[in-house]
């Protein structure tokens, strides 16, 4: 048997382990959900020790698959989903459950933040937007509401941080995670009690594990996580990274010329670069995965979850024709109208918005004529729409690059990359690995193994770019308009979403 290296991707809802051989190739992958707990609106949770052994059971079931075993595994490494908060208690247990980054609950900390001048006060150090989601509004909203949770917390970490932490039983913030939360000084990328204190949480500082990069090894897999997993007790364990790194790593994002999108739960827009922008032009700078760079990024839980949650709710018994997926079906319907025939929008806010932050998800232009392929049409364009919103903020600090890199889910569906290259105007690259979180982690595994000596080296061996999709200049002019008034749809929905403040 060859030598292989694992990555763990944990998202919003579903866990996935992917063992890939050292040139890249995907050998096999498990995947499992975890039920997602919504205990009041803008809650949105999951049970700490489910997802532990979520994890466990995925690497497993990968292992089994690859018809392998743990002496074959070099090392493993987990990505995640960024901001959200997964506590460790001093009783060694989790402190409550892991909160997932769509949840809202403490929405009202930036606001506050804003309005009495300590975000201003603090951008320079923090060199991003302070939402509703990161752990630092979090766990405000826990000092206030939960101080019992709050003051037993022994460990903040990330959901990737808490998955090491159960591998190897040692506990690190990674760069890339922690310098998204709002608690770091992300300018000189240290820790900063003052900071803390002027957020109102200056206990926080003791809770914070040492940071750690990316490629470090931050431990090894110990005798219970290897009865669990598979693995052989000793396996080296990488720090991993925040999921959106993962995948910039994993398309061959090693140039600031370059940009890449991904379009899953969250709407993603990256590019890396030096030196921070802190014009106010963008929304968060965080640490990169190689080091001596920043990720400059444009976000928000506008992307292809809106796609999900439609059909789950609107596509139920729909008829599939044998040998398709649902996904065939959709692709079939949107196709079969052209983006000039359907004037019919949907802001893609059901998970948050990019525009107000009490926003909701809306269709607006429907009427008796219109039926599912009309709102599904509008479900991907409105995605799209909102990924150029995002994409047009971080090209005011910068000039366009020759093609977007692109990753997530939507990139199985041909029909989507279309509608992204002909509505950014540029052409999309896409990459032949289907779990790119993963592979991202694998090479940050193969990096701490001593495989590779870096990403750069990595990347040549491990990536390799398989098509590029060049846009339709006749339906760009299309999306141009549609656009036009996509946005002036935002504008005026924007002026109500404050009434519905509870």
């Amino acid at each position: 048997m060859g030598k292989y290296v694992i990555g763990l991707d944990n998202g919003g809802t579903s866990t996935k382990a992917a063992i890939f051989d050292l040139k890249g190739k995907e050998i096999a992958s498990a995947g499992k959900q975890t039920k997602v707990i919504t205990p009041k609106s803008g809650y949105t949770e999951r049970d700490m020790e489910e997802l532990w052994l979520a994890n466990c059971d995925c690497v497993k079931r990968a292992i089994e698959k690859a018809g392998t075993n743990g002496a074959d595994i070099l090392g493993i490494a987990v990505c995640g989903h960024g901001k959200g908060l997964y506590p460790w208690g001093k009783d060694g247990r989790p402190a409550y459950n892991g909160i997932i980054s769509t949840d809202s609950r403490a929405w009202k900390y930036p606001k506050r933040w804003h309005d009495n001048g300590v975000y201003d006060e603090l951008h320079g150090q923090l060199c991003q937007e302070l939402m509703a989601c990161q752990q630092v509004s979090l766990l405000a909203w826990f000092k206030e509401h939960h101080r019992d949770v709050y003051d037993n917390m022994e460990y903040v970490f990330s959901v990737k941080d808490y998955i090491r932490f159960r591998l190897t039983g040692e506990a690190y913030s990674e760069a890339t995670d922690i310098s998204g939360s709002g608690l770091m000084d992300v300018k000189h990328a240290r820790f900063d009690r003052t900071i803390l204190e002027k957020l109102g949480i200056g206990e926080v500082y003791d809770k914070l594990a040492p940071v750690r990069y990316s490629y470090d090894l931050c431990g090894t897999v110990t005798k219970t996580a290897a009865e669990l997993t598979g693995l052989l007790e000793g396996t080296p364990v990488a720090g991993g990274m925040f999921d959106i790194d993962a995948c910039a790593v994993a398309v061959n994002v090693m140039s600031p010329d370059e940009l890449c999108t991904i379009a899953g739960t969250w709407s993603i827009n990256e590019y890396i670069s030096k030196t921070p922008v802190l014009d106010g032009s963008v929304a968060m700078n965080s640490l990169f995965a190689v080091p001596g760079y920043y990720l400059v990024e444009e976000c928000s839980a506008t992307s292809s979850g809106n796609l999900e949650w439609f059909l789950e709710n609107c596509m139920e018994g729909e008829e599939i024709p044998d040998g398709k997926t649902i996904y065939d079906v959709v692709n079939e319907k949107v196709s079969s109208i052209k983006p000039e025939e359907s004037d019919v929008y949907f802001l893609p806010f059901l998970y948050g918005s990019n525009a107000h932050p009490l926003g909701k998800g809306a269709f607006v232009g429907l009427t008796t004529y219109h039926d599912k392929a009309h709102m599904l049409r509008a479900v991907y364009e409105g995605v799209a729409y909102s990924h150029r919103t995002h994409i047009e903020r971080l090209l005011s600090s910068r000039k366009p690059p020759e093609a977007i890199r692109m990753a997530g889910g939507a990139v199985n569906s041909k029909v989507w990359v279309q509608m992204f290259a002909d509505a950014l105007g540029l052409p999309i690259e896409t990459v032949e690995a289907k779990e790119l979180g993963a592979l991202g982690c694998g090479m940050a595994a193969a990096i701490a193994a001593g495989v590779y000596k870096d990403y750069k080296d990595a990347a040549d061996h491990m990536v390799h770019i398989s098509d590029r999709i060049y846009p339709d200049r006749d339906k760009t002019f299309v999306y141009q308009k549609k656009y036009e008034k996509y946005r002036e749809v935002v504008r005026a929905l924007d002026t109500v979403w404050g009434q519905f403040e509870v």
